[in-house]
């Protein structure tokens, strides 16, 4: 029940350790350097859809014949990925990998628009050429 910055102080300082941390970290969130090395994103962040204030601006582009889906809540979602992402590479020095674990990246047809705004950087699901980028050129 650490304040945000104090769990971030804690995790900059512990070599090796591990955050788990939820929405509230994908903004604002500094780590420079050897101390983050690795972002794992478990689900694609979509909002919450009987969260109001999305049902709001969901049933106000329905009314409009416009399709929510595609107007604002993959666009958000988007976003978020990209924000999400951000944190990893912070400086020209900084390398690391982001895992993106959710299976409709790659089995439904929107999954390109995320990979799509993301960074220039290699995309792959084999484990051995992860291990191989993080062997090939350690952090100092």
């Amino acid at each position: 029940d650490m304040p945000r910055y104090l769990l971030l102080e804690e995790f900059k300082k512990s070599e090796g350790s591990v955050l788990l941390g939820t929405s509230s970290f994908w903004q604002g969130v500094d780590v420079p350097g050897k101390a983050l090395q690795c972002v794992i994103i478990t689900k694609l962040p979509f909002s919450v859809p009987n969260d109001p204030v999305v049902e709001a601006k969901m049933e106000f582009l329905q009314a409009q014949n416009k399709n929510s889906f595609l107007h604002y809540q993959l666009p958000q979602a988007i976003i978020l990925l990209k924000q999400g992402f951000g944190r990893l590479i912070r400086s020209t020095k900084d390398k690391g990998v982001v895992a993106i674990l959710d299976p409709r990246l790659k089995s439904r047809s929107y999954g390109k628009m995320f990979l799509n705004s993301l960074p220039q950087c290699e995309i792959t699901s084999s484990l051995s050429k992860v291990k191989e980028f993080m062997k090939a050129s350690p952090m100092p």
